[in-house]
């Protein structure tokens, strides 16, 4: 049984997994393990649920962790996902390390800033993220001779509704291997694996399906917890070619419900890359992380790196505002090319590079925060430095201004 094979059985123990353990479903209806061992967090009225719109954002302060900093054996960096767990007062943060490092992982922390500036961030603690077996995730070259999953995480949500997280990964296309989304506990244990659509399988040897390194980038749970959004980073093959200078392209938001079920699925319209690169250079944009505002709006980070002449790289960050009505489900779609649909409606809310900060990174991580002395609610954003020492990794913290209550 080849790799591709394996991961689909497992998707489809998965499925049936869903029903017995129930474990994407609120914990004080799950009767069985492992589920139901974890106490049920009430579910607080957010400031966020009842904004209409994002109408604009005030920069408090950055932070920056340095470069090769460890804490408990691991190294720090590649941070690509963060969310705020109110209830706690923490962050959680996710390490995109592929196991090449120290084996996959994320971290919590402590940020504190507030109107009058960002003073600090510290880390505070680390778990290791674990696979269905209980192992350990394996590097590349431990792959090959263990097999298993090689990581590419990038996106972590905690679940509103149980104390569990959820995370995405990217897969690898070179190997076979497909992006999954799974639940685990707050110590990394294994949970759920969702199961996967089958436009998203990875084909190693064909030009379809998800492009490598452009898949499940971002997730974000809904503003009631009642569904899971996952974004990809870049189109499917079906879908059209990859943003250039000239051109844009479709990501897809998929937006799964508590028994694993695709409820809908919808086309964001990303920007041409924003800069040319140099002669025989790199460049690419993608949607690195979503977050929900309410029931049909949710925020969007566009990420460009553009590389120069001299091999240096440039970073273009844009936080869009979604709105999903009007637009079409495509779930049905099998390319994108190929039928008439209406794409979701984005706003931009703020140009990053407008922030003229001595450095801007690759930002990949988007996350609520806590309400400030004003009233108004917070947001933080985070980069993944890639374990560069010419990048680094910065917290960027901001006042929200909004457009009211949302309408009952």
């Amino acid at each position: 049984m080849n790799k591709r094979h394996l991961f689909n059985h497992r998707n489809l123990l998965s499925t049936a997994a869903l029903a017995s353990m129930l474990a994407f479903v609120p914990a004080a209806e799950a009767n069985a393990a492992p589920i139901h061992a974890h106490k049920q967090v009430k579910e607080k009225q957010h400031a966020h649920k009842n904004i209409q719109s994002v109408k604009s954002l005030r920069f408090l302060g950055e932070q920056r962790l340095p470069y090769n900093l460890t804490f408990e054996g691991t190294t720090v960096g590649g941070l690509s996902g963060i969310r705020y767990d109110e209830k706690n007062d923490e962050w959680l943060m996710i390490s995109d390390d592929r196991s090449n490092l120290q084996p996959a992982r994320f971290y919590t922390g402590k940020l504190d800033y507030g109107l009058n500036g960002f003073r600090s961030v510290q880390i505070t603690g680390m778990e290791y993220m674990k696979q269905p077996d209980g192992s350990l995730y394996p590097s590349h070259a431990e792959y090959e001779a263990q097999g298993g999953d090689v990581p590419d995480l990038e996106s972590i949500s905690l679940d509103p509704k149980t104390d569990t997280i959820w995370y995405t990964s990217e897969g690898d296309r070179s190997l076979g291997l497909d992006p999954f989304i799974r639940q685990a506990t707050r110590k990394g244990d294994h949970l759920s694996t969702l199961p996967l659509p089958d436009e998203f399988h990875m084909s190693p040897d064909e030009e379809s399906g998800p492009r490598n390194n452009a898949v499940f980038e971002g997730s974000t749970f809904s503003a009631d917890g009642e569904s899971l959004w996952v974004a990809m980073e870049g189109p499917l093959y079906e879908d059209g070619a990859a943003p250039t200078v000239e051109n844009s392209g479709f990501s897809r938001i998929t937006q799964y419900d508590r028994q694993g079920n695709v409820l809908a699925q919808y086309a964001y319209p990303m920007d041409a890359i924003p800069a040319a690169p140099g002669p025989g250079k790199h460049a690419d944009n993608g949607v690195t992380e979503i977050l929900a505002v309410n029931k049909h709006t949710f925020l969007v980070l566009e990420r460009a790196g553009v590389q120069a002449a001299d091999g240096s790289f440039s970073n273009y960050i844009r936080l869009y505002e979604m709105r999903i009505p009007g637009a079409s489900d495509i779930q049905d779609v099998d390319s994108l090319q190929d039928e008439r649909f209406k794409p979701v409606k984005k706003r931009l809310v703020l140009d990053l590079n407008t922030l003229n900060l001595p450095k801007l990174d690759n930002i990949e991580g988007l996350s609520w925060g806590p309400t400030l002395e004003n009233g108004n609610r917070s947001l933080v954003l985070v980069s993944d430095n890639n374990f560069n020492s010419t990048q680094v990794t910065q917290f960027l913290a901001f006042e929200v201004k909004t457009k009211g209550p949302k309408a009952r």
